[in-house]
């Protein structure tokens, strides 16, 4: 027993602090990149969070639209894969639309798993005629990582268990060692891509883990809030007279339910006979604000202003425009992220195709993304024209060169300026 806990626990601590005190060379450059357990979770722990995140966005409305709404601000309209090569475009158009893939029907549900799991794993396989076929695989199935002794962020393979129990191991795509065998075969390579990842983890966290504890507390007070209003709207009969026996009292009683007085009915009673209501007395006067407290919460912990998740904080409209401010640019981000994950797996079934052919070689390949907002485009457009109008007088004098002119347009725009402008000459007839 006790060596097998020296075996699996101390002798892997004393080895890594005897590199560590060692000079660095160019074969241990990146020895201290590995500290497991200072930022990553536990694997119990991970899972749990995992696990109560797909419930929460199985049960809770709030939840569900959250993980929606990102999907539909990254996706918007759809997304574009293009390469300037005409073989590689028309290769990318049957791989995008291929009756095993449906990318434009399944990207969606990769932007949803990314969202509630914090990473997304895609398994690649590639037939005999060079066509990769992509398949998501359950975060939650993903129960081990395997990395380079001296670097997290080179992952070698990934442990899969699935529902039966049954255990495989999956290659890490790797570009530079990604080559058919001797038959001509691919073999199935992983790619992984993780959001939400603290510095020196290699697995990412889930957008719905910081809001559980709030979506649940929500769901408390809210399911609270209706039993309130039911039991409020509750009320009994109850009627006093005098009775010369219990058997009379009781036979009142058994006579009065078997035909109960109907809402908006008239009763006539003699005046030996009493009735009245008893109805709680459920006061909460504060309970609005303490539903919105805990709504801004839950709302400040997913990055998106209230009135996103039908809570208006102001009846001004300019109030609601500048809250969605913050919540663009993340989104922004996050759609930055997505369009370079999709670019990656296109352009790591582009390589394949290539070698299936027999003429292995880089194409070029780009992801658009639909805008976040239209209205955005009409704004810039007229600060656009506003600058424009401004700067081409004195571009026109002299005053300032060709790249400064474009970099400004550019900048009001809302883009990013082409490498070309920075090498453009700064004087006017340059």
């Amino acid at each position: 027993m006790w060596k097998t806990i020296f075996q699996r626990w101390i002798e892997p601590e004393v080895r890594r602090r005897v590199q560590m005190a060692l000079a660095e060379t160019d074969n241990t450059l990146l020895v201290r990149a590995q500290v497991w357990g200072e930022t990553e979770r536990f694997a119990p722990d991970r899972e749990q969070v995992l696990e109560q995140a797909l419930q929460a966005w199985r049960v809770h409305p709030l939840a569900r639209r959250i993980v929606e709404l990102t999907t539909q601000y990254v996706i918007g309209g759809g997304l574009a894969v293009v390469s300037p090569q005409a073989e590689a475009q028309a290769f990318l158009q049957r791989w995008w639309e291929h009756p095993l893939n449906r990318l434009p029907m399944r990207t969606p549900e990769w932007c949803d798993e990314l969202s509630r799991a914090g990473e997304l794993f895609l398994l690649l396989s590639t037939d005999a005629g060079g066509m990769t076929y992509v398949r998501a695989i359950p975060a939650m199935q993903i129960r081990a990582i395997r990395t380079a002794e001296n670097d997290l962020q080179q992952e070698l393979a990934y442990l899969q268990v699935d529902g039966a129990g049954e255990e495989r191991w999956w290659q890490a795509y790797n570009p530079l060692d990604d080559r058919p065998d001797e038959q001509g075969r691919f073999a199935p390579a992983m790619l992984h891509y993780a959001v939400n990842r603290p510095v020196g983890a290699v697995r990412g966290e889930s957008d719905l883990a910081p809001l559980l504890r709030w979506l649940n507390r929500y769901a408390g007070w809210l399911e609270d809030r209706a039993r309130l209003n039911r039991y409020r709207n509750t009320f009994l009969f109850t009627v006093r007279s005098r009775y010369a026996s219990e058997a009379e009292r009781l036979a009142r009683q058994q006579a009065l339910a078997a035909n109960p007085p109907v809402p908006g009915s008239i009763l006539v009673t003699d005046e030996g006979e009493e009735w009245s209501v008893i109805q709680p007395h459920l006061e909460s006067h504060e309970a609005g604000e303490d539903g919105l407290a805990l709504k801004k919460m839950i709302a400040a912990g997913a990055g998106i202003p209230l009135h996103f998740l039908a809570e208006p904080e102001s009846a001004t409209r300019t109030t609601a425009e500048a809250a969605g401010g913050p919540a663009y640019r993340r989104l922004e981000q996050r759609q930055k992220f997505f369009c370079w994950l999709v670019e990656d797996v296109a352009r790591a079934c582009l390589r394949r195709w290539a070698w299936m052919r027999g003429q292995p070689q880089e194409f070029g390949v780009s992801v658009r993304g639909a805008d976040l907002s239209a209205r955005d485009n009409a704004s810039l457009a007229a600060a656009m024209a506003q600058v424009s109008g401004a700067l081409i007088p004195l571009y026109e004098r002299g005053l300032i060169g060709e790249s400064e002119l474009l970099r400004l347009v550019y900048r009001f725009a809302g883009e990013t300026a082409p490498a070309l402008i920075t090498h453009s000459s700064d004087t006017k007839g340059g």
